[in-house]
């Protein structure tokens, strides 16, 4: 059940960012019904045969509804066999936090606030990096690790935790260029395109180092080493698809070389190409997400390493950042 919530979810934050990229919004001005309908007795014919963007619009809201649902039977299933109780209440906080983000949009849509939209959006990737999480603390791997003590597991948990948070940072900047308000200040735009830019290359060295201190360090944390090698190529391809959404929105990057190589070609704005590959990015974002997060917990469980040891490691990595400023 786990899984199938993290299955449903992540389809969930493709639809919600093909909403955004479509400017689908407000394709429905009502909520919690549709166009005076309740939710799941709206015509399906209406709805398939009406205009792309309701049909993305009330889509989002059905799928939001089907992962409420897997949510409640999570619940239901954690509390009859599970004897965690810590995991019960984690499965409850996801339950709350899929109807919070229900309200969210729906009141994104009554309101029709900008503010609203990026919370909205930034809030969830969070939710999927908890029904990652949720998946990782039911799976078998999970219940088979066997933590132990070893030297410099300290340092292998610390960078896995600056990762998944650098990717979650990077995700909050991209939410604020992605809904940009009317008469939005364009050097404000300009600053947040070069900071997310620089945490582009940032979470990309992250997650490179990551990769390497597991392989050549850490060969019993098996889930580790291979999560961060996919983590290595999740954030290559997302590269890649950043440079690809924004030619398809502004033309090619003039901070790259080969622009002369580039054959200029007319920008259609929610053209097909451009909704998939902007859309792509978005999701792809809460993958790299998700999967640091898996890395993060795996890191702890194979190594029991002591409070004291990871706050020691936390102070050095404080001071030597405040010697660097």
């Amino acid at each position: 059940m786990a899984l199938l919530l993290v299955c449903t979810t992540f389809p969930l934050i493709w639809v919600g960012g093909l909403v955004t990229t479509k400017k689908a919004g407000m394709a429905v001005p009502d909520w919690p019904n549709t166009y005076g309908y309740n939710l799941f007795l709206y015509p399906i014919s209406e709805w398939i045969a009406g205009p792309f963007d309701l049909f993305v619009e009330h889509g989002h809201r059905l799928l939001g509804s089907v992962v409420g649902m897997v949510a409640i039977a999570l619940v239901i299933v954690v509390a009859l066999c599970d004897k965690r109780r810590w995991m019960l209440i984690l499965s409850i906080i996801a339950l709350i936090a899929v109807i919070a983000q229900g309200i969210l949009g729906g009141a994104r849509v009554i309101q029709d606030e900008v503010l609203l939209a990026r919370i909205h959006g930034c809030f969830g990737p969070a939710f999927f990096g908890l029904t990652v999480a949720l998946a990782v603390f039911t799976s078998r791997r999970w219940g088979a690790i066997q933590p132990s003590q070893v030297e410099g597991s300290g340092s292998l948990q610390l960078l896995a935790v600056m990762t998944a948070s650098l990717a979650y940072v990077q995700l909050l900047i991209g939410s604020f260029l992605r809904h940009v308000p009317a008469g939005g200040n364009h050097g404000d735009f300009r600053i947040a395109v070069v900071f997310h830019v620089f945490l582009a290359f940032l979470v990309m060295a992250h997650v490179v180092a990551l990769t390497t201190t597991a392989w050549r360090n850490h060969p019993r944390a098996i889930a580790v080493r291979w999560w961060s090698l996919a983590a290595s190529l999740i954030v290559i391809v997302q590269i890649g698809l950043g440079v690809a959404a924004w030619t398809f929105k502004y033309g090619w990057p003039t901070f790259l070389p080969g622009g002369d190589l580039i054959p200029s070609f007319v920008i259609n704005a929610e053209s097909v190409a451009q909704a998939g590959v902007v859309t792509a990015h978005v999701a792809t974002g809460s993958l790299i997400v998700g999967v640091t997060v898996a890395i993060a917990l795996y890191s702890f469980r194979y190594y029991s390493a002591s409070p004291a040891s990871l706050a020691s490691q936390i102070a050095d990595k404080s001071t030597l950042q405040g010697v660097t400023i």
